[in-house]
């Protein structure tokens, strides 16, 4: 069964909204991974939708996504008025704004590694965070395609067994509740240039990739990603038991395109939510 869900207006500029329904079904949705992440020992985190520009630079954020990046800058107040809102175009002139230093992540992850920077961690840590998210695409496309999104992540910092042993567990939770929920997935190899595509790290990336995402028919709804001990370095964060660089992973949910799949599949929000409430079970 199909369903097209009416568009709201800025829907077609990735800024959509959602009514009642997809609400209540987005924070379902979102309270249901957050449990997921709470109970295998995660401390629910809030993080900071703005980062500085410069830490995500030293992440390698803008060699790796530059395609993705949208930043954010505060108008000057003296050349706005000589270079003043552009209404046939719809935005500032670069001439009127200051530098552009802070930059909107496109994935929540980036600020619990930079939270975390400098310290000694146990070897098992596990956080949890939502976050708005952005990206910047060659098109929007409803709940599917965004500008700005919440993504729910799992994040896990310390012992490269901790790493793997967080992508295992939840792989096979994302697949039992695919499963109960109705959606067929499939997990597939993402070809993101997390590394700089001509470094050592970039191939080894090619020889055993660093993120599968979970794909309802052609569209990425979840992914799990090793990072390896690659922001244990960048972000100085070091295990207690060895002095020794963290290693990292995280399970990563896209909750619009949750939403997406699921209306899709069940062909409307009462449904979808009917099916989310009986794979779910009651959430506390």
């Amino acid at each position: 069964m199909t369903v097209t869900i009416p568009e709201t207006v800025g829907a077609t500029r990735g800024l959509p909204s959602l009514g009642p329904e997809g609400t209540r079904l987005l924070r379902l949705l979102d309270d249901t991974f957050e449990r997921w992440g709470v109970t295998a020992g995660a401390r629910p985190m809030t993080m900071p939708p703005l980062l500085p520009a410069a830490d995500l630079a030293r992440l390698d954020y803008y060699d790796n996504f530059p395609h993705q990046a949208v930043l954010a800058a505060p108008l000057d107040l003296e050349k706005r008025l000589t270079t003043p809102f552009d209404g046939d175009r719809g935005h500032w002139p670069a001439a009127s704004l200051e530098p552009a230093g802070l930059g909107l992540p496109s994935a929540s992850c980036y600020a619990v590694y930079l939270d975390h920077q400098g310290r000694r961690i146990a070897d098992d840590t596990l956080v949890t965070v939502c976050s708005w998210c952005f990206r910047k695409e060659t098109h929007y496309e409803g709940m599917r395609r965004q500008l700005g999104f919440r993504m729910r992540e799992i994040v896990a910092l310390g012992s490269r067994e901790h790493a793997e042993d967080h992508l295992t567990a939840f792989t096979a939770r994302v697949d039992a509740f695919a499963e109960a929920v109705g959606l067929s997935l499939r997990k597939e190899a993402a070809c993101d240039p997390f590394f700089d595509k001509g470094g050592s790290k970039a191939l080894l990336q090619r020889l055993t990739p660093v993120k599968y995402e979970f794909l309802y028919e052609d569209l990425a709804i979840a992914s799990v990603n090793t990072h390896r001990n690659f922001f244990g370095e960048r972000c100085a964060i070091t295990l207690a038991s060895t002095g020794g660089p963290a290693f990292t992973s995280c399970v990563a949910f896209g909750l619009e395109r949750w939403l997406s799949a699921l209306t899709r599949r069940h062909g409307g929000w009462e449904a979808a939510t009917r099916a989310v409430l009986d794979a779910a079970g009651p959430v506390i």
